[in-house]
């Protein structure tokens, strides 16, 4: 049987949960789950705010203008994020709001835009990408949501060389994903970066190459939108160093013997 309750609607809210309260919801919020979910007072919802766990709760309200959930037992314990950032060249429009959907699928605990000399946009909208933050958390069961950083230059963003970091690079010398990563210790802090689709510059190029505590990741011979490239990178960085490992050793697979 499933861990999570992938039937009943989850909502975000930013109060403190514990069972007993009541959460109001604000117009958003409730015309959401009464027009668009079709959800009706008495029917449960499941809530959540990336800091104490995930509760169901019970729609209801004093009357039909307000819409409240009283929250009920907790149905989850809030889990750690895993400490992995996602570094990453801003892309325009709809093609963003996938990338950061899928970071935040993938298990990344901080969203950090990074500005390059080929970067395609310049700008982003903090508030829209919190939001798809937000709508991702609430469809994947997500607990920890991941923070959206400011962007900064790609000097600035490498410049912890205690975090470990995974530069995903079409000239990587190692074509073996695994084993360019299993050097690696699991649990080490980490930090996944994906250039931009024109490619970083050569000094830019440089200036990763010269940064101690780094992997160079090879994506393998064919050419990845970066979007793509996100989530075959943090797909294969969680395989082998994030948290994975600890779900496989929790849920051991069961090996048939051949007929």
């Amino acid at each position: 049987m499933s861990r999570y309750d992938f039937r009943t609607p989850r909502v975000y809210v930013e109060k403190p949960l514990a069972e007993g309260d009541e959460i109001v919801f604000g117009r958003g919020q409730a015309h959401y789950l009464l027009n668009v979910l079709r959800r009706n007072r008495g029917e449960a919802v499941l809530l959540f705010n990336g800091r104490d766990g995930e509760w169901r709760a019970t729609l209801g309200g004093e009357n039909r203008k307000v819409l409240a959930a009283r929250v009920g037992p907790r149905t989850r314990a809030q889990t750690p994020a895993t400490d992995l950032y996602f570094l990453f060249a801003p892309l325009k429009h709809a093609r963003l709001d996938y990338l950061v959907q899928k970071a935040v699928e993938m298990g990344a605990s901080r969203l950090q835009p990074v500005l390059t000399q080929h970067t395609q946009a310049t700008r982003i909208n903090l508030e829209r990408a919190r939001a798809n933050v937000i709508e991702a958390a609430q469809q994947c069961g997500v607990l920890a949501l991941p923070g959206v950083a400011e962007p900064v230059s790609l000097s600035t963003a490498v410049a912890d060389s205690q975090r470990l970091l995974v530069f995903c690079d079409e000239d990587a010398p190692v074509k073996d994903p695994l084993a360019a990563l299993g050097a690696a210790k699991p649990g080490t802090p980490l930090a996944v970066l994906i250039g931009p689709e024109g490619g970083f510059a050569s000094e830019e190029r440089l200036l990763l190459l010269k940064r101690l505590n780094l992997v160079r990741l090879s994506l393998g011979p064919r050419i990845l939108r970066a979007d793509t490239a996100a989530v075959a990178a943090l797909a294969l960085v969680q395989a082998v160093l994030g948290d994975w490992i600890d779900e496989a050793s929790r849920n051991p697979v069961t090996k048939l013997s051949p007929p």
